[in-house]
């Protein structure tokens, strides 16, 4: 089931952009009153606060000589162009170009804004030509606003498309060869059928991956022989996946939104969420354990060959291990028809 509220009035460019969605793109925290660049589908925008700590995202070259807004400063909620000085308001119009001694600034001199919120640590930037009235909601991830997390973030950069980096964040049949000793175990790489389930923004599925022995910290916290662990993972279109591992001494959750930089770089901005060890003195193995299976994904997920995922469903083979990536080619293709 497909909820048409959020996914009927999107649409995509081929390979590349789902537009008319909601993209998370940023960490809240990373943006200030000091201009902040931000590049996207081979675009640059720039973010800033307004003085009562508001989101702004627009062009970041200036409509009058192209210059970088990112290399400008905040006056009065205005950012200000620093090659000729003109004055931006956070609707994008200019109110103030300092070489006019007579006459009215013309009409032309506006930038153009795009749509912006902010939710669960993330800044969210909505890419497409919807009316304001087509505009969906943000989405809900109840799982994460509970009081007992400990939470952590993070990025990491690849040298591949998003849809690629994205797609290797829903298949569990990888975990006992490219993070065997992590999860999974390459003795027993069998996976169950998997059964789909769909919520409004996409989709998800559970597993019980076979349990190799805890290594550092965790090990402090498990006793004789571990049974299966409950794996459960799945995506938010256009960008986002999350990984579930409900683990005999608590939850590990990891969300992360893979930003399209350009047709093959992709940084992939994590939040961890933990259950157990949530004093700060643990935060370095957590965010240590994250690195490290990004980084057992990064020479396999670049190495992919095509670069891009194909349009035609048919052009690669399936398995039934392969059901939730499947999934969200069907959605991808929804939206393209």
């Amino acid at each position: 089931m497909i909820c048409h509220s959020y996914l009927a009035i999107a649409g995509i460019k081929p390979n590349y952009m789902l537009k008319n969605l909601w993209y998370a793109v940023e960490f809240s925290d990373a943006v200030t009153t000091h201009p902040t660049l931000l590049k996207i589908f081979d675009r640059e925008l720039v973010l800033y606060r307004t003085s009562d700590g508001h989101i702004q995202a627009m062009a970041n070259a200036c409509v009058h000589r192209g210059a970088a807004l990112a290399n400008g400063w905040i006056d009065r909620d205005c950012i200000v162009c620093p090659y000729h000085g003109w004055h931006y308001q956070p609707d994008g119009s200019c109110v103030k170009i300092p070489s006019i001694t007579t006459g009215n600034i013309p009409k032309s001199a506006r930038m153009t804004t795009d749509p912006v919120q902010e939710k669960y640590g993330w800044i969210w930037l909505f890419l497409g030509d919807g009316s304001p009235g087509e505009i969906p909601s943000l989405p809900n991830f109840p799982q994460v606003e509970a009081s007992n997390l400990r939470s952590i973030q993070g990025e990491f950069d690849w040298n591949a498309n998003y849809e690629r980096v994205l797609e290797n964040g829903l298949d569990f049949a990888h975990a006992p060869f490219v993070h065997a000793g992590a999860f999974g175990n390459p003795d027993l790489p069998q996976i169950a059928d998997l059964e789909i389930e769909n919520f409004a923004e996409g989709a998800s599925a559970t597993v019980h991956l076979a349990a190799t022995p805890p290594q550092g910290l965790w090990k402090l916290l498990v006793r004789g022989e571990r049974a299966p662990i409950k794996t459960r993972t799945g995506f938010c279109l256009p960008n986002i996946t999350f990984l579930e591992v409900y683990l005999p001494f608590g939850q590990l959750t990891i969300w992360t939104a893979h930003v399209p930089i350009d047709l093959h770089t992709t940084v992939s901005k994590w939040i961890n969420f933990r259950t157990f060890f949530t004093g700060k003195w643990a935060d370095k193995d957590a965010y240590n354990r994250t690195i490290k299976i990004f980084e057992q994904d990064k020479p396999i997920v670049e190495s992919q060959r095509p670069q891009l995922i194909p349009d035609d469903l048919k052009t690669e083979l399936y398995v039934p291990a392969d059901a939730l990536q499947l999934q969200y080619r069907k959605l991808r293709q929804y939206l393209l028809s």
